[in-house]
């Protein structure tokens, strides 16, 4: 059975690169604790959003959906599921909440994932939600011409639960060496986890899942506030390329978990900087949400669409948008360019 030495692998990934994705993220932490002091009453709004869109971009990855009216109500407990996908939906909606009140509480034991699984598919009339795998299963892709390949063979049903409580015990026993760095640590649970797959379905959430848990453990919080699964989301062809460069030579020990660790690392940046350029814009400027939009065209650096804006202001509306960008027009103060579906705006310096 394959073991696991993260101190050995972890000096492997020490890097310059690696160095200073580390060094930015402990100094926003910084940040970050300072701005949630200062803003703990104010910043609901933000985590209200985070949770919408972490719900919906996570289960969206493994093409579960719903409309936009529906998934905000199920996030919001204000309806009752109604088919499969709203059903796992709020399976979902239901262990982000646990994870976001009760991380300090959750140990990372496997008893603990198959709890944390089992709610997963509480609503699911599925058997499979808390036990691990029963029969041997293949992460596959599905090409253009409808055939499947399979991409990674995981560890095998009855070594699962073993795989598993060694996985674990090697985790555990890394983050009590004080010159490891959880942060490197995390990713690499993470990726052996996927490896090893260890449930019939639901091993894609449960891993976004449990990166948030180990995060919030560790003290980076920052996805309570900024949907991480949505970044994973909108980057996910180049997260399955990683997951497949990372996961080659896995069962010998012989697989390079950096290109991984460097995707994650770089997805905890963008959240941070994400967070705090919110914060800036909702909480320091004290904007109106018209101001706001105006604000964010003006600070970005070339081009933006209708929808960007949308992605960095999740909590305004598309009319309220929308009647902004025409009043910027006329006002001189933003250029439209392309059309329909490629419509882009900038900012008019000339008018500065």
């Amino acid at each position: 059975m394959r073991t696991f030495n993260y101190c050995t692998e972890y000096k492997k990934l020490l890097s310059p690169e690696i160095v200073s994705y580390l060094a930015q993220i402990h100094e926003m932490k910084g940040q970050q604790n300072l701005l949630i002091e200062a803003h703990k009453d104010a910043l609901s709004e933000l985590l209200e959003i985070a949770r919408i869109q972490s719900t919906e971009a996570s289960n969206r990855i493994e093409g579960i959906i719903t409309t936009d009216d529906r998934l905000k109500k199920i996030v919001l407990d204000k309806t009752t599921p109604q088919n499969r996908s709203e059903r796992e939906i709020a399976g979902y909606r239901d262990v982000l909440n646990t994870i976001h009140e009760n991380y300090d509480y959750i140990p990372i034991r496997p008893g603990m994932i198959l709890q944390l699984h089992r709610d997963l598919f509480k609503f699911s009339n599925s058997s499979t939600g808390g036990t691990f795998k029963e029969s041997d299963n293949v992460i596959a892709e599905e090409l253009p011409d409808g055939t499947r390949r399979v991409r990674f063979q995981p560890v095998p049903a009855w070594e699962t639960p073993d795989a598993m409580e060694t996985l674990c015990n090697a985790f555990q026993e890394a983050l009590t060496n004080p010159e490891l760095d959880p942060l490197l640590i995390i990713p690499m649970f993470i990726l052996d986890f996927l490896c090893i797959h260890p449930f019939s379905d639901g091993n894609g959430r449960m891993s976004r899942l449990l990166t948030l848990l180990l995060l919030y453990r560790a003290g980076y919080v920052v996805g309570k506030y900024v949907s991480i699964e949505k970044l994973i989301a909108d980057t996910k062809d180049t997260y399955y390329e990683i997951l497949q460069d990372s996961s080659t030579g896995w069962h010998e020990g012989d697989n390079d978990y950096l290109p991984f660790v460097r995707y994650m690392l770089g997805m905890v940046i963008a959240a941070y900087r994400e967070f705090i350029s919110r914060v800036d814009i909702l909480i320091t400027k004290g904007l109106s949400k018209s101001e706001r939009v105006r604000e964010i065209i003006r600070t970005t650096i070339g081009k933006i669409t209708r929808a960007q804006i949308m992605d960095q202001c999740p909590d305004i509306s598309q009319k309220t948008v929308e009647r902004t960008l025409k009043e910027l027009l006329d006002k001189g103060e933003i250029v439209k360019n392309g059309g329909g579906r490629y419509t882009f705006y900038t900012w008019n310096w000339d008018k500065e």
